[in-house]
């Protein structure tokens, strides 16, 4: 009897491994491992998705461009199966995405928390057709970019005029235009070297990424605009999947794909971003830093400066076939409700 039962329990070892190696999933993302979206929604991610299918599941994360490529090329390697899921912003593809350039627009971000569960409503009513090509798990938001500046602080629109200022998109590269500024396009991973090396006087950015990027040294004056953790706009991060990988999925597995990500991870996005966004906040006051906060009663001068951007955006909307003055009150109500909430 007792070499039968070795053999079933070698069996049983041997279907417990197949079974934990039965899907693996590759997450391939730009910034490094210790970044705010890896450690507060990345790893919980993973920890959950692997508990729950009782290690059936298998999520590897790649920070810093690990497997290859640019940031730009994110998306397109979700898609086109080079990786199983990226994390990017829908901004590093200028144009792509012109329905949700509508929260890169000036002044509509707001709190991590609120502009994400916005998201979730806009998601589902008008970015079925511009995210066809994936399988989108998450959709959400940064708390909303401040104004990091090397040399002096911006306590008004006039001090913005001629700075060169790093924009996070194609939207805010027009919007920092409209205000005065000197735009310069480029991705989160080169905004350090062209600080040092003067390449740009500052950047739109949250307070978060400024200390992933490690440049306190560097950069020691900031402006916050308009409501708590209020700025001048932010951007649409997505984690993405290949679509036909989601579809191979067993039924079971992809359940619990389904049942940790969207509306059920926005809630954990949002607070993730939120938390480091006020740690690092308070970081940068107790170092002495200049902190500016331009309250949302005194925004007139800015708002009536970008208003030709948001302006130009509608009227984009309304010649692709949409109601783009609608689709702005829209958005707008959204993050109203989120703000009651």
């Amino acid at each position: 009897m007792r070499l039968p039962l070795l053999a079933a329990l070698a069996l049983a070892a041997l279907t417990g491994t197949a079974r934990a190696q039965e899907v693996t999933l590759r997450v391939h993302h730009f910034l490094p491992a210790d970044a705010t979206h890896q450690v507060g929604i990345l790893d919980p991610w993973e920890r959950m998705v692997e508990e729950r299918s009782n290690g059936r599941i298998d999520v590897q994360i790649y920070p810093s461009m690990q497997l290859g490529g640019k940031p730009p090329q994110l998306f397109d390697q979700a898609r086109d199966g080079v990786v199983d899921i990226a994390w990017t912003l829908l901004g590093y593809t200028p144009g792509r995405f012109p329905i949700a350039e509508v929260f890169e627009l000036p002044f509509i971000g707001d709190t991590a928390t609120r502009t994400t569960a916005a998201l979730q409503d806009f998601q589902a009513k008008y970015l079925g057709d511009e995210l066809s090509d994936v399988h989108t798990l998450l959709l959400h938001a940064p708390s909303a970019y401040k104004l990091h500046t090397k040399t002096a602080p911006v306590t008004r629109l006039d001090d913005l005029a001629g700075l060169k200022i790093r924009a996070p998109s194609r939207t805010m590269t027009d919007g920092l235009g409209a205000l005065g500024a000197v735009a310069l396009g480029m991705p989160v991973p080169e905004v350090p070297q062209a600080l040092t090396t003067g390449v740009i006087d500052g950047a739109v950015l949250p307070w978060e990424v400024s200390d992933t990027l490690r440049i306190e040294s560097v950069v020691r004056n900031h402006t916050e605009f308009g409501h708590e953790n209020g700025g001048l706009s932010t951007s649409v991060m997505a984690l993405v999947m290949n679509k036909a990988v989601y579809e191979g999925l067993p039924d079971d597995l992809r359940a619990i794909v389904d049942d940790t990500t969207g509306a059920a991870l926005a809630p954990l996005a949002g607070a993730a971003f939120d938390n480091a966004e006020a740690a690092v906040r308070q970081k940068a006051v107790d170092a002495g830093d200049t902190v500016v906060v331009i309250p949302q009663g005194d925004l007139g001068p800015w708002t009536e400066a970008a208003q030709p951007v948001i302006d130009a955006w509608v009227a984009a909307m309304d010649d692709a076939g949409h109601d783009g003055a609608a689709m702005l009150k829209d958005v707008r109500a959204m993050m109203d409700a989120a703000r009651a909430d």
